[in-house]
């Protein structure tokens, strides 16, 4: 059997680099993510995130919740990764995330959506090709709620070294 040719679908370049980021530059990611009820079960069975609250619907509710509640964890975790397209898919490692706040409950069938805004940004001094860019990001619901904030740092290729 003859290789596949994949010149017909071309590689296009994804990401940013150092000098693309501008203090108080503003992202807002694509099309968000809908959490159905199998994502949060096999996230929590997966993660071992044994809380009642995350695969107990009477307990929820007990808890006066309408229903389970999607790990936090799922939530941090999806929006950080609708980020990554803008922010740091081209490369550099993540360097931390903190401080990280979560300000409402999420639910089976809400769709997060997610907003970045650059904070901080600074060239590196041990690695001369790469700068350090610090985003805070926002998640969001379905009804514009923010659900949960973070602010996360990765070291971000620069376009030339100095």
């Amino acid at each position: 059997m003859a290789d596949p040719d994949f010149s017909t679908f071309p590689l296009r370049a994804r990401g940013h680099a150092y000098e693309d980021f501008a203090d108080g530059q503003c992202f807002d990611h694509h099309w968000g993510r809908t959490l159905g009820q199998a994502d949060a079960t096999l996230f929590a069975t997966a993660a071992l995130r044994f809380t009642p609250l995350y695969f107990n619907d009477e307990y929820a509710r007990a808890c006066g919740h309408p229903g389970i509640v999607v790990d936090p964890l799922l939530v941090l975790c999806t929006v950080v990764g609708l980020s990554v397209e803008d922010l740091s898919e081209a490369g550099g490692p993540f360097l931390g995330i903190g401080p990280v706040r979560f300000l409402l409950p999420v639910y089976p069938g809400d769709t997060l959506t997610a907003r970045s805004e650059v904070v901080a940004r600074r060239q590196s001094e041990k690695r001369p090709g790469f700068g350090i860019v610090t985003w805070r990001t926002e998640g969001r619901n379905q009804r514009g709620q923010i659900v949960v904030t973070c602010e996360r740092t990765n070291l971000v290729a620069r376009k030339a070294p100095r």
